[in-house]
């Protein structure tokens, strides 16, 4: 579990374990949040008419590094 939440989260997964977070710490930490941002990076959410179209879990707290992220994969797509 813990190398396909990096795959997603490399950047806040090597954050957490340079903080000295053990693995199970940062699995919980990052868990639905790479979910979440895989959901997003494969463009689930490319083509909704309305905000209140996304379905309750499709958001979670993330920074902006994350966020630019996703944006570039929208502009790519």
């Amino acid at each position: 579990h813990c190398l396909a939440v990096r795959a997603v989260c490399q950047r806040e997964i090597d954050c957490d374990r340079g903080n000295g977070y053990s693995w199970k710490i940062t699995l919980l930490r990052n868990y639905w949040k790479s979910k979440v941002k895989q959901q997003w990076l494969s463009g689930k959410y490319s083509n909704i008419p309305s905000q209140f179209s996304l379905p309750e879990k499709s958001m979670y707290p993330m920074d902006v590094d994350t966020w630019g992220e996703i944006l570039e994969a929208e502009l790519e797509r």
